[in-house]
């Protein structure tokens, strides 16, 4: 079903949905641990349906290997995705989302110690221009708050963590696409469980219409739907294309952010984002497509 979509419309729709996400979570009143939750629950109901109706088996004979692997990523997903909430609530959309999206830096730094690959020294000024742009971000001494401060280091977390999701992904070599996400679902699942009962515990009960929407929102479309459309456009398009296309998804926070929510950003903090995407997004551009 998927194939009949162009890829390329089918990634730029996924990246603009997860742009949208912050506005759907801030209407969502349960702690961050609980909705990571929930949006896994959710999501992995709606992938194992798609797997079903596709016919789509899982090659459990394969993967015995990597469980162990598919386990840690999905832990470090939930703890990404408890982290990410907490941001939201602590900073503004933009700030949160630009710090997260640090991620891709944490990843050039690490790769040349995991996989003895080398750093270039492209890597070296893209790593430096983006940690200059995250000190920008957090206001260089004078953040708008303790709460701003906090919030930026909840999505620095967040972004540790999806690195961390991305470096144990580069080991995993016989699960691919939808598979590999639906399986790091159900481990998010059987660690995020004992946490919330551990913690906040379940609060649906007492939830309104408006949180119940948008909690299905976060989890059906925002996750469900959007991650089989992401990883199913992934398959079609050349690595580097796909790279550039993810950085929709800041820009569509920050637009939000600013737009709808209408949170302010300093002169500064703008700066600072555009240090971060801008060198981030140059660290994937190949010298080949430069020319």
């Amino acid at each position: 079903m998927m194939k009949a979509f162009n890829p390329r419309l089918m990634l730029v729709a996924s990246m603009t949905i997860f742009g949208t996400l912050g506005i759907f979570v801030r209407n969502i009143p349960v702690a961050s641990g609980e909705l990571a939750l929930y949006r896994a629950v959710l999501a992995a109901t709606l992938i194992a349906a798609f797997l079903f109706v596709t016919k789509q088996k899982i090659p459990f004979a394969n993967i015995r290997k990597e469980v162990p692997l598919l386990l840690a990523s999905g832990v470090a997903m939930g703890i990404n995705w408890i982290l990410l909430f907490e941001a939201y609530k602590y900073t503004t959309v933009s700030l949160a989302t630009l710090s997260y999206y640090f991620a891709p830096v944490i990843v050039t730094v690490v790769c040349p110690i995991l996989f003895k690959e080398k750093l270039t020294s492209k890597q070296i000024i893209c790593f430096v221009m983006s940690t200059l742009g995250l000190v920008m971000i957090t206001g260089i001494g004078d953040v708008g708050g303790s709460s701003d401060f906090l919030g930026i280091l909840f999505g620095l977390g967040a972004a540790v963590f999806y690195a961390t999701v991305i470096l144990l992904n580069k080991f995993i070599k016989n699960v691919d696409g939808i598979h590999r996400t639906f399986l790091q679902f159900i481990s998010a699942i059987v660690t995020l469980l004992p946490y919330v009962l551990l913690t906040s515990g379940v609060s649906l009960i007492g939830m309104n219409c408006l949180g119940w929407v948008n909690l299905l929102i976060v989890g059906f479309i925002h996750t469900g739907v959007t991650y089989c459309m992401y990883f199913s456009s992934l398959k079609e398009l050349p690595g580097q294309k796909a790279a550039i296309l993810s950085y929709i998804d800041p820009l569509v926070a920050v637009l939000i952010s600013v737009t709808v929510l209408g949170e302010s950003m300093t002169l500064w903090q703008v700066v600072g984002g555009m240090l971060i995407l801008g060198f981030t997004l140059w660290n994937e551009i190949s010298p080949k497509a430069e020319e």
